[in-house]
């Protein structure tokens, strides 16, 4: 199956991860805990962003499939948090969290991680600009 999201869709799913992630607590009510991991992982989601070989990056210093190394490594840890740091009695910061591993699985699932040049049309937009 071809994979549908190259690095340039990667790095703009990324961005709007930051973004939610940053603004959750304030929005959702989130307590203490839950919101010191939210501005921990929009910090490092920004961080790992900015230093990755994808187009949209400030420098490529992190390759692309060590980028998605660590949102593997990030999932893999995510639905457990809210126990560990004792917040899972709150639904609305258990189930954001929750949320979030299923967005990380489901964009690192549908990346081409071997993608040959993030800035070129990836097939699926070629296909739809030759009509």
């Amino acid at each position: 199956m071809q994979k549908p999201i190259d690095g340039r869709r990667h790095g703009m799913v990324d961005y709007a991860t930051v973004a939610t992630v940053a603004a959750a607590p304030r929005a959702l009510g989130f307590p203490k805990q839950a919101e010191g991991l939210a501005y921990g992982l929009a910090a490092g989601y920004l961080g790992l962003s900015l230093l990755t070989d994808y187009p949209l990056s400030a420098r490529k210093m992190v390759p692309f499939k060590g980028h998605g190394a660590a949102e593997v490594a990030i999932g893999a840890a995510l639905p457990f948090l809210p126990w560990l740091l004792g917040f899972a009695d709150n639904p609305r910061a258990r189930n954001f969290f929750l949320g979030l591993t299923a967005v990380t699985a489901v964009a690192a699932a549908l990346t081409d991680w071997n993608a040959p040049d993030a800035d070129a049309l990836h097939p699926a937009d070629r296909d739809l600009a030759h009509g």
